[in-house]
């Protein structure tokens, strides 16, 4: 007995038969309400947060009062919404979405002291060496989503720019040691956030029947 319960099947052939390389498979339409907007206002908030303390706003130097956020809004928050994304069928949401709550969550674990992860380096040079490492691997990972993304829409065409541009610039401040590479760092992550911001409330205004107004984010037409 062959019972598929995940997909809806569909002869192409117009007649059942026993040819199976005729069968078309869709996945079943989803009730599942669009988790993009709570991905996005995750994401895009506490890396406002982050970027505001690398341009060391009003004299901000450390970055520890994103932990809370990094753990459970741009971490757990992002993180499950990725996973709402899989069922829905979009593979590259879920891929994005929970990948990058990994980040947060790694991020903040990174900088909790009883993690014991920034104490188990002898000096502050090599700990700063391996957070770069940890920085440009994100930015590998990010640029490799922008190339998914070529024929998505302009707007995470943008978001990931601006984002493998941070990540860089970040990293650079980790391995010079310079301060004014990391706020600038800080400067493209700030603007990343207002980017992803505004995707957010453009799906979420999307999703309304009676919205106030609808924000364009470019997309592509299909051929």
């Amino acid at each position: 007995m062959s019972a598929i319960h995940d997909t809806e099947k569909s002869r192409t052939d117009g007649h059942v038969g026993a040819n199976t390389n005729n069968v078309a498979y869709a996945p079943r339409p989803s009730r599942i309400g669009n988790p993009a907007p709570l991905g996005l206002f995750s994401f895009a908030s506490t890396t406002f947060i982050l970027s505001l303390f690398n341009l060391q706003t009003r004299g901000i130097t450390e970055p520890n009062a994103v932990v809370g956020m990094a753990l459970f809004c741009g971490g757990l928050a992002q993180f499950v919404a990725g996973m709402w994304e899989f069922p829905r069928g979009n593979t590259f949401g879920g891929t994005a979405f929970t990948s990058y709550g990994a980040f947060w969550m790694s991020f903040a674990t990174i900088l909790i002291p009883g993690s014991g992860i920034v104490a188990a380096y002898p000096t502050t040079a090599e700990f700063h060496s391996a957070l770069g490492i940890f920085l440009i691997t994100w930015f590998m990972v990010t640029f490799f989503l922008l190339i998914a993304a070529l024929r998505k829409n302009w707007g995470f065409i943008v978001l990931l720019a601006f984002l493998s541009t941070t990540f860089v610039f970040l990293a650079a401040g980790e391995f010079s040691g310079n301060a004014k590479v990391s706020q600038a760092g800080g400067g493209f992550g700030a603007i990343t956030a207002m980017v992803a911001f505004y995707i957010g409330l453009s799906d979420l205004l999307a999703a309304e029947d009676m919205a106030i107004v609808r924000l364009p984010i470019g997309v592509f037409k299909r051929d």
